[in-house]
């Protein structure tokens, strides 16, 4: 069974056809800095290898780049996109109304867009991308997994607000968390990297910013909410911000709603604190001694920290910590600062085994360390397609 896997973030989107159920890789690829005139775009097969830098200006022309090349004489894939079985999207939000993995039809595309202002970076792109599929792969089945599913699991006492109770149970206001298709892939194999069930913080890092608490497998708790705007400073958005900075906002400075939204989910975060948004650039302008990008490198490390203390008090205790995505896979200067003057948790990190690049499971703590700090390579496009493929055969 051939299966494409569009994985589309608030700007990015990553792609693989995957053979299933071998598990094998046939194309695979990612965009990324959509929206910018430097959009980088790769596209890998066995033969070929291909990276441009171009202008991108939206997901639609995103994946319409990409369709072109799975098809393309040269380099393709696929002479007909007849081959496609199934094609498996990442949504973000689910809300109340799904809680696994379904078959796209209209009422759940409407119930993805009556979603939009809970996450109003992806769901849009999220819908964007199933759109754009259904023209180009008429012939192949649509599934959406929902990046909400795997929280399930949090308990009441930490996915309910302290808010009044009928919002909870006629308006289902709740923590529903998010990234849960990375969180659940790198859990599982650290699971079965350390040989027991654990307890472990999984920090997923990339313009997009979320951690969980997991034990025994599964999500108590997680640092997005309601939509995917709190907890961590992101690269537009905000994180944790006292409630009454949008009161004074609003009533005292004259802002609108809309234009407080905008700015925390758009023009918040790395990007509101150095004028950047993309971690690369905030790393080289620090090393260049921009203080704005110094500072804010700092702060987002110390919000990561503040986790890992309330995350290592609800689960008693702590195994190992696992950075993922773009940022916790690559930036070592990230994982440095999180880990440095942490060994009251038994956190040491060892500085050469943090600088070094693998896109194995590796270990990058000290032989001391209590617990253990491990970089796990995020796979959300295999796990889409595991659930892609047991849905269409149950």
């Amino acid at each position: 069974m051939k299966i494409v896997i569009i994985n589309s973030g608030s700007s990015s989107i990553k792609y693989q056809l995957i053979n299933m159920p071998s598990k094998e890789v046939i194309c695979n690829g990612m965009i990324d800095r959509i929206g910018l005139e430097t959009s980088n775009f790769t596209y890998k097969t066995d033969k070929d290898s291909l990276e441009e830098i171009l202008p991108i200006a939206n997901h639609k022309i995103g994946l319409e780049k990409i369709a072109q090349l799975l098809m393309d004489d040269k380099v393709g894939v696929i002479r007909s996109t007849k081959e496609i079985d199934a094609v498996g999207h990442r949504v973000v939000h689910g809300g109340a109304s799904f809680s696994d993995t379904v078959i796209i039809d209209t009422d759940v595309k409407e119930k993805i867009k009556q979603l939009f202002d809970l996450a109003p970076l992806h769901n849009p792109a999220n819908l964007e991308g199933i759109i754009v599929a259904e023209e180009i792969f008429g012939t192949a089945k649509q599934v959406a997994v929902f990046d909400t599913a795997f929280h399930q699991t949090i308990p009441v006492l930490a996915h309910k607000y302290a808010l009044p109770n009928y919002l909870l149970t006629e308006n289902k206001i709740r923590v529903y968390g998010f990234h849960g298709t990375s969180h659940k892939y790198v859990s599982e194999k650290a699971i079965d990297y350390l040989e027991k069930t654990s307890k472990i913080i999984t920090i997923h890092l990339g313009n997009g910013c979320s951690m969980t608490a997991i034990k025994d497998g599964k999500s108590i708790d997680h640092t997005l909410g309601f939509g995917p705007m709190n907890g961590l400073i992101m690269g537009t958005r905000s994180g944790d911000v006292d409630q009454s900075v949008i009161f004074y906002l609003v009533n005292s400075l004259g802002y609108s709603l809309d234009s407080v939204n905008t700015m925390l989910q758009k023009q918040s975060g790395m990007l509101g604190l150095t004028g950047y948004s993309d971690l690369r650039d905030i790393e080289d302008n620090a090393e260049k001694g921009n203080l704005d990008c110094q500072l804010a490198l700092a702060m987002n490390a110390y919000r990561i920290k503040k986790y890992i203390g309330s995350y290592a008090a609800v689960l008693n205790g702590l195994d190992a910590i696992i950075f993922t995505a773009g940022i916790g896979e690559n930036s070592s200067y990230i994982r440095k600062l999180v880990c440095t003057d942490m060994d009251y948790f038994g956190i040491e990190i060892d500085i050469e085994k943090n600088e070094t690049r693998s896109k194995e499971i590796r270990e990058i703590n000290t032989l001391d360390s209590k617990t253990k700090i491990m970089v796990i390579p995020t796979n959300e496009e295999i796990e889409i397609a595991n659930q892609v493929y047991h849905l269409l055969l149950s």
